[in-house]
């Protein structure tokens, strides 16, 4: 009876070990972060960060930044399609979708980088990967009469935190 209960004990220690996989490196990693609890949601939802290093896991974060870069991308192409005829906010509208992809852009060129191990490089790629939605902002403030819509605004403080979570693990990477 004895040893079928420390049987059963061990079982479910090894079963809770590998579907826990390395959470705790999860939860340090993200600690470091100027976001830590967004850094831990995004990793939560991803199966395949509980079997990663640091670099598996800022790659995970980088492919969620690129979706984020692409997607506002795209959203901002269809605006224009649904637009009014004002031609100054359309012309806003295709810089800033212009922006995203070129953000999206610079985050797969980080990948290379951190696949060649170039993490200095991979720390500029996410750099402007977050600072091309600036351009969009501004593009706004050139016009007065348009205002930043709020769908953008969203969308860019998002890319940006996880481009700074990115950048809070590229740091512990081997600079």
């Amino acid at each position: 009876m004895t040893s079928s209960l420390y049987m059963f004990l061990l079982i479910s220690l090894i079963l809770t070990s590998l579907t826990n996989g390395d959470a705790g490196l999860i939860q340090t990693t993200c600690k470091t972060t100027k976001y830590a609890d967004l850094c831990v949601s995004i990793l939560h939802s991803d199966p395949t960060s509980l079997n990663s290093d640091t670099k598996g896991l800022a790659l995970i974060l980088i492919r969620v930044a690129t979706a984020n870069a692409t997607a506002t991308s795209t959203f901002l192409s269809s605006q224009l399609l649904t637009t009014t005829n004002d031609t100054t906010l359309k012309t806003v509208l295709k810089e800033c979708s212009h922006m995203y992809a070129f953000s999206g852009d610079a985050l797969r060129a980080s990948v290379q980088d951190f696949a060649s191990e170039s993490y200095d490089y991979a720390y500029m790629h996410v750099m402007a990967a977050a600072d091309y939605p600036n351009a969009c902002r501004n593009a706004f403030r050139r016009y007065p009469k348009l205002i930043y819509p709020q769908a953008i605004a969203s969308r860019e403080d998002e890319l940006k935190h996880i481009c700074d979570v990115v950048l809070g693990l590229t740091d512990h990477l081997g600079f």
